[in-house]
């Protein structure tokens, strides 16, 4: 009887692998991947924000926000967690 039911969850651990291996490692190693990137933010590079706009990062502060240009003289407080994409990376400097 044991053998039974045992035999009975087989099939729902094998599913659960399979999700596991198809989509949670794989948003887990995007979340990851994000937060890096975020956390490479520099003065002078280039993003896109999830809301769209196209700027250059002016200034990064610790609170979690990210002061970027887009237009001339024209600068807003975005949350860096809502940056989307970085565009161009600016050198290290040395």
């Amino acid at each position: 009887m044991d053998g039974n039911a045992i035999a009975q969850f087989i099939p729902l651990i094998l599913i659960f692998g399979i999700m596991y291996f198809l989509l949670i490692r794989p948003q887990q190693k995007k979340m990851k991947e994000h937060q890096n990137m975020v956390e490479a933010l520099r003065r002078g590079d280039q993003v896109v924000t999830q809301g769209g706009m196209i700027g250059k990062v002016a200034k990064v502060k610790e609170d979690g926000e990210v002061e970027v240009e887009i237009a001339e003289g024209v600068k807003v407080r975005v949350v860096k967690s809502t940056i989307a994409q970085v565009l161009n990376k600016t050198e290290p400097a040395k």
